[in-house]
């Protein structure tokens, strides 16, 4: 939990409990209750899409009334916008696996950062329900759901902000008419907490928020301090952040005073919302400053609320999970959901149901929204969900399979109409889960075989090797749990505590490898103060527009506008500075600029500045980012930089065009997706650089080579038309009504640019016009070519799954796309001519093994060069052909030669109890085979050396039947190879190894007395 209530729709160590004299009288009041519920529910629905009277619910409220009315409250009694759920996938936040909190889509509000055109820039007071998942990161939830009753890896925020509006007192009020004149929870059940008050911080208790709610009437003996850990917010280590009040319920009530019980992981008393106060500013120092502008945060979590007002104990009792519940019991079959939990599960039934409605819940919403199980990130969180799903499906339930897919339709029908998109998607989330819970189940008995084979390995050790458990663990995705569990049964031991050692490093090195990234990309991002005081002293924010001022010549030329400025302010340290000396790193706001800041998926541009009348002087330019509409420029400083100088820009124009070329050609190659792959395709992200793109979109199935051969078809035919790229801005109300206008998940300035390939944008922009759908259209701020012509060329010189249901492209274009071409070329013919010779056939062993030895190089090339993705199947196709034909001679006239070998040692050796000789053979391959046929034929243990050239010798051996368990080949083998001052290694019945010697008779007679010995 981080201070907000209900984030994991349950709470604090939930635990279920006896009924007592008070629950029977709390289900009393809660039937009297329910009969003016279903008059209110059929009101309140009845202004909703669907009517639906709350009945069907039982006691209390339905759901989806509980979650309507909280909207409908802020929304019509307190004039708060209503917004829609933002995905779980985070939008632009690479600290975030998942959206854990209504908040965290409003981070740019919080941190100044949002751009002032766009309309995240203008909100006020805003109110939604948003879809939350906890796993994996700061915030996981995990492993603790199904032990209890009220944790959740997804669940529902409802959620109310101010963005420098209203502050704590009528949020207060507004939460206090909420739960008590719209709820009609009873006064005497809820308590509150205010902070109260830090020390070390110098920070003083929030008697404001305890004055607030005495003036509510909230009883003073229900009003109760508590320190930083319970009532302070942050949103993390440095950042926004401020006190907070939480409003609790008591479950039990009955006039009794649960005060003490308030904050003590007590089942009986409950968090319920949680206020927030944005009102501070952690510096990096661990410092707090007062925020420019207060906000309010608050939360509650619809789990909780709505079994409070259904009168339940547990949320899984609850509308949102008894559908669910029912669907895993009529597809397992067996006992019933009872909600026992700990030593009164037995078996883990019950923790099983709560586990797999959960998960299934988790895996729809993130599979809706594009997030898919897979092998990092948020991804294989995803897949760890699933498959502990599928484990507590097949071990505990019993279930068939394909029981987990099948709950989705009840899923669905819960949470669908108010999130739509499980409708839209709900045929592709069925297909995901079903091919990944067939894939684990695969991984299951791969495990399992992993394990016993380890088992056997061990001898009488009773401890298993951690390093085997880890290595399932993170390769095969195996659950540490399902490990420690089968382990047990075989009465072996799993060293724990080393466990948790690797898992803590594996998190601390994700965790630095994201540190980094976000201080890599965070070098020139102004902080809130410094947005505020620029905007407080009235500094314009930087026109970039000149980014744009380029034109076509006749001959193919593009010349860039000179673009001149003045310095506004210098970013240093956290500050605004009006003068920074030679030798410091700083960042420069200009009045104006014709640099690229990196947004969109594009990189920013490089070059360099120079004072004007200076030109000895340049300050190259390290990066340039945009922080609430201020270009920062980055620069190591040579010369003192003042506000007030004048300064000349200088783009980097080879770099800004590869950038246009790519950014263009990315546009072209979303358009021909569509056209082979269908609508359904959809753009997930990219990254735009001079070198390549990088293109990321949903598609059902793998590209095949056909498809990507007309992709890259469609795109050539655009260039050679050289059709004009248009761009313009427009209301974002108006661009929205574009038919076949290609979107991503990102918020857009208003007016927003649409950039449209061949149709003017007034043509695409005119009502019920179809020319967007048949060329490329799309909202982006990015920098384009103005002729499709210069393009050149595309390539994709390489395609493939992140996770099941998102590829990636990467594309090259223009000289660079030639070169990979005439490289795709160069191979196929090489291919060609190998291909050839290994059909002509009747070739020595040594003239096989060069030619195998050239298919594996011709594979390794093909891995790492850039070359045409199509060509490079192709060619993969065809080598790992000739591969099998190479390893398919080899292997004939290897065993030819050991028969060869065998039968001369037969004759050599008649009627002897045991075979030990050398012979003379090139490979440890051919040596083992020789052994093999020998041993078959003679029926005896066979031991032999080959002596090579090179000084070593080889060694081989078997075991016969008669001889086991007496002597194991793997023993004899390691006994031999030993004495050479080698290693060895096999099975009890084959072995294989080598070592140095030149005392070949005395390594021989060690090998009999060795079996003497044994036998």
């Amino acid at each position: 939990m981080d201070g907000r209530a209900g984030k994991s729709g349950g709470g604090r160590g939930c635990r279920e409990r006896g009924a007592c004299a008070c629950a029977r009288v709390c289900k009393m009041v809660v039937l009297l209750r329910s009969l003016r519920w279903v008059v209110r529910g059929c009101a309140w629905d009845c202004r909703s899409r669907r009517p639906r009277c709350s009945a069907a619910a039982g006691p209390g409220p339905a759901s989806g009334q509980v979650r309507e009315a909280f909207l409908r409250f802020f929304q019509g009694r307190h004039r708060h916008r209503r917004l829609p759920s933002a995905s779980v996938r985070p939008r632009g936040d690479p600290a975030l696996l998942f959206v854990n909190a209504g908040m965290n889509q409003f981070k740019p509000i919080f941190l100044g950062t949002a751009d002032p055109r766009s309309e995240l820039a203008r909100y006020q007071r805003v109110v939604n329900s948003q879809k939350c998942v906890r796993a994996g990161g700061k915030h996981n939830d995990l492993e603790d759901v199904g032990r209890d009753t009220c944790h959740h890896t997804f669940f529902e925020m409802l959620g109310s902000w101010s963005f420098g509006d209203y502050f704590k007192e009528e949020a207060c009020s507004m939460a206090w008419e909420l739960l008590t004149k719209i709820y009609e929870i009873p006064k005497n059940r809820l308590y509150v907490t205010y902070f109260g008050g830090d020390s070390s911080l110098g920070l003083s208790a929030d008697e404001e928020s305890r004055d607030i709610w005495l003036s509510l009437g909230v009883c003073p003996s229900h009003v109760l301090p508590f320190p930083l850990k319970e009532n302070f917010w942050e949103m993390g280590d440095t950042g926004p952040c401020g006190p907070c009040t939480e409003i609790h319920y008591d479950h039990i009530g009955g006039g009794r005073n649960a005060a003490a019980l308030v904050n003590q992981d007590n089942p009986d008393v409950v968090e319920i919302w949680n206020l927030v106060f944005m009102q501070y500013d952690r510096e990096a120092s661990g410092s707090l400053r007062p925020l420019p502008q207060h906000h309010v945060d608050t939360g509650m979590g619809l789990e909780r609320l709505v079994t409070i007002l259904q009168g339940k104990r547990s949320n899984y009792d609850t509308d949102l999970f008894t559908p669910i519940l029912d669907a895993i019991h009529k597809g397992c079959g067996g006992p019933g959901y009872q909600g026992l939990v700990g030593e009164a599960d037995v078996k883990c039934m019950n923790m099983a149901y709560r586990v797999v409605a959960d998960h299934v819940r988790t895996l729809s919403v993130c599979i809706a929204d594009g997030v898919y199980p897979g092998m990092s990130g948020a991804e294989v969180v995803l897949r760890r969900i699933l498959r502990r799903a599928v484990r507590f499906c097949s071990e505990v339930l019993h279930a068939p399979p394909g029981l987990l897919a099948s709950l989705v339709p009840a899923v669905v029908g819960i949470l669908g109409d108010t999130y739509p998109e499980l409708r839209k998607n709900e045929d592709q989330i069925v297909t995901i889960i079903s091919e990944n819970e067939v894939a684990f189940l695969s991984s299951l008995q791969r495990g399992r075989r992993i394990i016993d084979r380890t088992l056997q390995q061990m001898g009488p050790s009773k401890l298993f090797p951690v390093e085997v458990a880890w290595s399932i663990y993170g390769n095969l995705g195996f659950p540490l749990d399902l490990i420690g569990l089968m382990l047990e049964e075989k009465g072996i031991q799993l060293d724990w505590e080393i466990v948790s050692k690797l898992a803590q490093e594996d998190a601390e090195k994700k965790s630095r490898s994201q540190q980094t990234e976000q201080l890599e990309g965070s070098a020139a991002q102004l902080d809130v103060h410094s947005l505020a005081q620029l905007q407080g002293d009235g500094v314009p924010v930087t026109n970039d527009t000149p980014k744009y001022a380029y034109t076509l010549e006749p001959d193919g030329r593009y010349v860039f506008s000179p673009c001149q400025a003045t310095i506004l302010m210098l970013y240093k340290d956290r500050s605004l500075q009006k003068e920074v000396g030679a030798g410091q790193r700083c960042g420069v706001i200009l009045d104006r600029t014709s640099f690229y800041a990196e947004q969109g998926g594009q990189a920013h541009d490089q070059g360099y500045l120079m004072l004007l009348g200076q030109q000895d002087v340049l300050f190259p330019v390290e990066s340039v980012q945009l922080s609430g509409g201020y270009v920062v420029h980055e620069v190591t400083v040579l010369e003192t930089l003042r506000a007030g100088d004048q300064v000349q820009l200088f783009v980097d124009e080879a770099q800004r065009l590869a950038c246009m070329m790519n950014h263009t050609a990315s546009h072209l190659l979303n358009f021909a997706l569509r056209c082979i792959l269908g609508d359904g395709t959809e753009q997930r992200g990219s990254h735009i650089t001079a070198k390549q793109l990088r293109f990321d979109f949903s598609t059902k199935a793998p590209v095949t080579t056909q498809q990507m051969q007309e992709i890259e078809g469609i795109i050539q035919e655009v260039i050679k038309r050289d059709e004009a790229v248009y761009m313009a801005e427009a209301p974002l109300m108006l661009v929205r009504n574009i038919q076949g206008l290609r979107t991503t998940d990102e918020m857009y300035p208003d007016p927003a640019r649409v950039v449209s390939v061949g149709v003017p944008v007034d043509t695409v922009l005119t009502q019920n016009s179809q020319a967007a759908m048949q060329t490329s259209v799309e909202l982006c701020c990015g920098t384009h070519l103005l002729k499709t012509g210069a393009v050149q060329d595309l390539t994709i010189i390489s395609e493939h799954q992140l996770v099941k249901g998102i590829s990636r492209i990467i594309a090259v274009t223009g000289e660079q796309a030639k070169q990979a071409r005439e490289v795709g070329q160069r191979l196929t013919a090489e291919v060609d001519s190998l291909c050839v010779r290994v059909k002509q056939g009747n070739s020595s062993l040594p003239e096989i093994q060069n030619l195998s030895k050239e298919v594996g190089c011709f594979i390794k090339e093909l891995d790492t060069t850039a070359m045409p993705q199509w060509q490079r199947r192709e060619l993969q196709t065809l080598l790992k052909a000739l591969q099998r034909a190479t390893n398919t001679a080899i292997r004939k006239l290897e065993i030819s030669q050991a028969a060869e070998a065998a039968q001369i040692l037969l004759e050599k050796h008649p009627n002897q109890p045991v075979i030990i000789d050398t012979v003379p053979v090139a490979s440890l391959s051919i040596l083992v085979k020789v052994v093999n046929q020998l041993c078959d034929k003679s029926g005896v243990s066979v031991l032999l050396l080959s002596p090579q050239a090179s000084g070593q010798v080889l060694c081989a051996c078997q075991v016969s039947k008669s001889s086991l368990p007496m002597l194991s080949a793997a023993d004899w083998a390691v006994a031999v190879c030993t004495w050479m001052g080698g290693k060895a290694g096999g099975s009890g019945i084959v072995a294989k190894g080598s070592g140095n010697t030149k005392d070949i008779q005395g390594v021989l007679t060690a090998a009999l007395e060795y079996v003497q010995t044994k036998l």
